[in-house]
């Protein structure tokens, strides 16, 4: 997207139509409601859920997407009676929509502050899954605003990243915060959560269920994801089953996971901020909620608690609260 112009509120987009990128650009016109609008249904999945959040009424939330669609020539959702799933356009269009907020956000920036004079260095620690979903959006975000600031990253096991943060090494890590060991020494902020849900390949029986639950994974082969702790998640999500998982293979890897998955070779329990509807393959992978599992992943900052620290610290945190997709908070200070 490009060539954003302002009028009252809405924007006229020069874009490439999302389902046919070699056609020539076409404009489209949206307002930035209709696309907090969109990101309000993409993450919620369904209109009620994002009427309260945003809040508005769900006749004019509909409205509004269903404008949204046929200004750009797309289905964004496919309606179900569960909900709203983001169909493929729907995916790359969410992305876009998280851009067009980030530039807008960054506009108003400018104009109240400057950051040109701010310098230093700012050590970000981070884990493994969550880097490859959330920290290059985000450093890239930081960076863009504080551009004098020089970011070193350090990815390892959240243990050590802990351990790091307490002796302060680093300054603030960006990871999963279920069950921190050094809990009292940090604080920490949950900005984000992942529900599970079930992966299985597209001809699989069991979609064929109004509802999915453990009784009806007992004979079914689990691919495990055994990186920042997963594996041990993912066990004790089982824990109240009348019988363990029958693990048939173990991967560091979510590719690999999503991959076999399509292929046939298992199911998987995975978090939601994993998900996409295709494997690199291009094979389809689809996913369904398990009745019993209500735990969510939370994902978000710690940093150390009392003493000196870096006060580039206060500078990335609000800007890590715009990156990452806020759907609730904990504050433990």
């Amino acid at each position: 997207m490009s060539d954003i112009a302002n009028n009252e509120d809405m924007y006229y987009v020069t874009m490439t139509p999302l389902d046919n990128p070699s056609r020539s650009t076409c404009f489209a016109m949206m307002s930035l409601r209709q696309i907090r609008y969109f990101i309000a249904i993409a993450e919620t999945g369904s209109v009620s859920a994002a009427a309260q959040a945003v809040p508005i009424s769900q006749s004019t939330l509909t409205t509004a997407i269903k404008q949204l669609e046929d200004d750009l020539g797309v289905t964004l959702f496919s309606r179900h009676a569960k909900g709203m799933e983001l169909t493929h356009q729907g995916h790359q269009f969410l992305r876009q929509a998280h851009l067009v907020l980030a530039s807008v956000d960054n506009a108003r920036r400018s104009l109240q502050q400057s950051t040109d004079e701010v310098a230093g260095e700012l050590t970000v620690g981070v884990t493994s899954l969550v880097a490859g979903y959330y920290l290059a959006d985000l450093l890239a975000r930081f960076q863009r605003i504080y551009h004098r600031v020089k970011l070193r990253v350090v990815e390892d096991d959240r243990d050590y990243i802990e351990h790091l943060l307490v002796s302060g090494e680093i300054d603030v890590g960006v990871l999963i915060l279920s069950n921190l060991k050094y809990l009292s020494a940090l604080n920490t902020e949950v900005l984000t959560f992942s529900h599970y849900r079930l992966w299985l390949p597209p001809d699989h029986e069991l979609l064929q269920l109004d509802s999915i639950g453990f009784k009806d994974l007992l004979h079914e082969p689990l691919i495990l994801l055994n990186v920042d702790e997963m594996e041990q998640r993912i066990r004790n999500l089982w824990a109240p089953a009348a019988s363990k998982p029958t693990v048939s293979l173990r991967s560091a890897s979510v590719e690999a996971v999503r991959s076999l998955v399509s292929a046939g070779m298992g199911v998987a329990l995975m978090p939601d901020m994993t998900y996409r509807p295709w494997s690199v393959e291009g094979d389809t992978v689809e996913a369904r909620r398990i009745t019993e599992v209500s735990e969510t992943l939370d994902i978000g900052l710690a940093w150390r608690r009392g003493g000196a620290r870096n006060p580039l610290i206060d500078l990335f945190l609000p800007v890590a609260r715009e990156s990452l997709p806020v759907r609730h908070n904990h504050a433990n200070s």
